[in-house]
This record gives structure tokens, sequence and C-alpha cells, in this order.
């Protein structure tokens, strides 16, 4: 791991994950009804959980809102969740205010054009593995694994590497 990476990722206090693409694979499933559909991947969810439980703050920004969202979030615990938002750069300096966190203490993990803006502000900007090559080329890293398919885990554990906490929030889980 590059130490501009660790250096970076040692400074981050708010993390923030685009949903579609990021969270999940992309794919939208839509019912003639309305209902709408998305796979979680739980490796994630349980990256998630465990940025919680070592006092991260955490957030869910997408342009899309979506009832699904929002309850698989309430469901990990995750407070910030900001749906239906047309620019995710405003949110993100609207959060920072809120928290009276710096920019250089986030990151945004995000894979299509509209990530853009948010990225450049966060101290720490991260693109999936997947994600559109513009996106990819002005990442500060980009993940091995793709958006939905365990990359937003990967990112929650260099967090805690970075942070030393990696161990402690594995201790959990260890058996005894």
């Amino acid at each position: 791991m590059r130490q501009d990476i660790l250096r970076r990722a040692a400074a981050v206090r708010l993390i923030l994950f685009d949903v579609d693409g990021v969270l999940t694979d992309g794919g939208l499933v839509l019912g003639s009804d309305g209902a709408e559909f998305k796979t979680f991947h739980v490796h994630d969810g349980l990256g998630l959980v465990m940025l919680l439980e070592s006092g991260l703050e955490v957030s869910v920004i997408s342009a899309r809102p979506s009832a699904v969202v929002a309850e698989r979030m309430q469901a990990l615990g995750v407070r910030h969740v900001a749906l239906g938002v047309e620019n995710k750069a405003a949110e993100l300096q609207r959060l920072l205010a809120q928290l009276d966190l710096a920019a250089d203490q986030a990151a945004f993990v995000g894979d299509d054009l509209v990530d853009l803006a948010p990225m450049a502000l966060a101290g720490l900007s991260v693109a999936v593995a997947d994600g559109h090559p513009l996106v990819r080329a002005r990442a500060h890293w980009v993940t091995e694994c793709r958006g939905g398919r365990g990359a937003a885990r990967e990112v929650c554990e260099l967090l805690l590497r970075a942070q030393g906490r990696l161990d402690l929030a594995y201790r959990r889980y260890l058996p005894s």
C-alpha cells in the first residue's frame, strides 16, 4: 500500500459511500408496480458496521431516492443517509460543517461522473474497480473489488488498517 494513501486514510473521520455502483453492482430491478429491488453484499455491510463500531462517521449518498436503501442503512446503524441528492459536493460540505470536520478528514467512494465533484473535495477519494475510467483516473486509490462485490469492505479495512484499528475490529469476531 502506498504511504500517501495510508496517510490520507489515517486522517479520515467521515466516509461517504455512493450507493448504486458502489454499495450495489449498479443494477436496478424495478417491478411493474414501482417496487425497487437492490442487492447488497453482506461483506460490505459488516465493513460499515466495523467502521461505526470503531467510532468513524459513515454516510451514504445517492442521487436516487430509495426506501430500500434507507431500510438497509437503518438496519446497519448508518445515521447519515442522504437520498435523492442532486449536488453531492454540497451534501459533503454540509455534512462536514455539521460534524465540524475538515475536508481532509473525509473520504468519498464513487463510481461514476456524478461522483467526481465530491471526490475532488475529499482528503481521500476512492473509485471502485469497475467505475468509469475518468473516475478511476482521478481517484487517489482504486479498489480491487467491483462495486457491490466487496469494494466497500475493502475501503473499510483500508481505513481501519491505516488507523491501527483493524485488529481490534476483527477481535470481536474471533473465537476466544
